[in-house]
């Protein structure tokens, strides 16, 4: 690290973290970024939104509307809506700790949210910085925001205590690498600095966010759940994913980001988590845990197995699942496997989003992870550009063949910085100037084979097409139409489905296994 960081004892940085309203997963970086500046005497304090009313709905809300999860009740110990109103909140909270630096996480879908919070503090004239994929891929954007004066692109772990040292001994940050920076006028880009070792990472400290914020819901029933980094980057390039482009931002500077944390690092991280916050549940995030060398992940297994025998989720591609490492993940406890599934067409997922895997792989891989006896989740796309609905029902169809304990289905969303955003705008499917999707949304393209509502009348009657019998079919589509009659015919479904599917909160499979059509369909009508 370049320049002193001594005397930094008072410099006050105030973390804001604008989430999705009531989404219990808090973010690696920032507590990470926050026991990095601690260790150098920085003060800090944390500002999160994720306990204010910021839509009309919750993304959990929205999947169990979706039938993409099953109904929960948070109880005593969950995430409660403030009463009070977040921007003055904001703004007493800056007023009693009078930071000298802003430091504002910020994702595609929360920049409208960021933006409003920057604007509500630009009168106290703190100078700003923000952080994440979204500022390091679209700087210009973010930065032509009134109030955000840096963005840190790629890692800040040094970058921001380099930042801190700077503004406390009153020297200018203009050549601090991985900071691109506001001047008089123009925009001064510095170089990136080489990937950080992950076993030289501080262990992460949650104290700074509300115990009711760990509290996450799965199959049902809530957890205390903690996320823990076991690797950074992504070495594939689908043209729907951000980790491409933020891996070319790196090669581009002859860095490699694509790196594994070491078992010993793994292990020690997840063993201090638990001592001090008691969880019920780990989130091993990874985008491809199975990528790890096959011998490192039988260490990984035998330890974690030894040294912390709670159950877990991780994710991991069709092509990478083996019976070998998947004994491994079942050895360590693993409750849930997460495989992107994407789409059913073959031609689709390799040709638009250069996902190279054949559907004969993506069979076995679920035949091989529920002979393990773990349950499993896809995540498939609708509402692409050039989706039909017989495209639709590739991915429905071929759900239905390999029975996944669930389904997620995300609407289609070309992010910033993404090749599909670059197409989108190129076949004039959207604007290159236009707005900001919401998570659960996506976007409304133009020139499209169905409408917008016809996809997201698609996506909430998904799981009925993939769980219930064919000869229900015709009712399902009534229940795609978003007026009164589809809703009404989508909540006796709903009502089914939950009867059939959901029976019970259920052991930890869920409901009993049905072998057929036919035994389904007598289930659905005596239901």
């Amino acid at each position: 690290m370049t320049g002193s960081t001594d005397g930094l004892e008072g410099f006050r940085v105030l973390f804001v973290y604008p989430n999705f309203m009531l989404t219990t997963h808090a973010p690696m970086s920032i507590p990470v970024l926050d026991k990095c500046l601690r260790q150098h005497g920085i003060e800090t304090r944390l500002f999160d939104t994720t306990l204010y009313r910021t839509e009309a709905t919750s993304y959990d809300q929205h999947k169990v509307d979706t039938l993409q999860m099953k109904e929960f009740s948070y109880g005593e110990d969950g995430p409660r809506l403030k009463a009070s109103d977040l921007f003055e909140d904001l703004r007493r909270v800056a007023a009693e700790f009078r930071p000298n630096l802003l430091a504002i996480t910020i994702v595609e879908p929360t920049f409208p949210l960021a933006t409003r919070i920057v604007q509500s503090l630009r009168h106290l004239h703190i100078p700003t910085i923000a952080g994440g994929v979204f500022p390091t891929l679209n700087p210009e954007i973010v930065l032509g925001v009134d109030g955000i004066d840096m963005v840190c692109t790629g890692e800040g772990e040094q970058a921001l205590v380099e930042l801190c040292g700077h503004m406390s001994s009153g020297r200018d940050p203009a050549e601090i690498r991985n900071l691109i920076l506001k001047r008089d006028g123009r925009i001064v880009v510095n170089g990136i600095r080489p990937p950080v070792n992950m076993d030289g990472l501080p262990f992460p400290d949650l104290d700074m966010f509300e115990r009711c914020t760990l509290v996450r819901a799965k199959h049902g029933r809530t957890y205390l759940m903690v996320n823990v980094e076991v690797d950074r980057g992504c070495p594939y390039d689908c043209t729907y994913c951000s980790a491409p482009a933020l891996r070319r931002v790196y090669r581009g500077a002859g860095y490699q980001y694509f790196r594994h944390k070491s078992v010993d690092q793994a292990i020690a991280e997840i063993r201090q988590l638990c001592e001090r916050y008691r969880p019920d549940y780990i989130n091993l995030c990874s985008e491809n845990i199975l990528l790890r060398d096959h011998q490192d992940l039988c260490e990984l297994a035998e330890r974690y197995s030894k040294e912390v025998a709670l159950p877990f989720w991780c994710q991991t591609r069709p092509e990478t699942v083996t019976e070998d490492k998947v004994a491994l993940l079942r050895e360590m406890g693993c409750d849930n496997i997460q495989v992107g599934l994407e789409h059913g067409n073959e031609r689709l997922r390799n040709e638009l989003l250069r996902r190279y895997c054949s559907n004969a792989q993506i069979v076995k891989a679920g035949k091989v992870i529920k002979s393990a006896g773990i349950r499993f989740t896809t995540n498939n796309i609708i509402g692409l550009p050039g989706e039909t609905r017989e495209l639709v029902f590739d991915t429905i169809n071929l759900n239905r063949e390999i029975g996944p304990d669930s389904s997620k289905v995300y609407m289609f969303s070309p992010y910033r910085g993404t090749e599909l955003h670059r197409f989108c705008v190129e076949k004039g499917y959207i604007d290159n100037s236009a707005g900001f999707y919401r998570f659960t949304d996506g976007a409304e393209l133009r020139n499209q084979p169905l409408s917008h509502q016809e996809y997201k009348g698609l996506q909430r009657t998904f799981n009925l097409y993939v769980r219930l019998p064919e000869t229900l079919y015709g009712r399902i589509k009534v229940a795609e139409r978003l007026d009164r009659d589809g809703d009404r015919m989508f909540k006796e479904l709903r009502d089914t489905y939950y009867e059939v599917i959901f029976p019970d909160a259920g052991g930890p499979h869920g409901a009993e296994e049905v072998r057929s059509d036919s035994e389904l369909l007598n289930r659905c009508i005596k239901a």
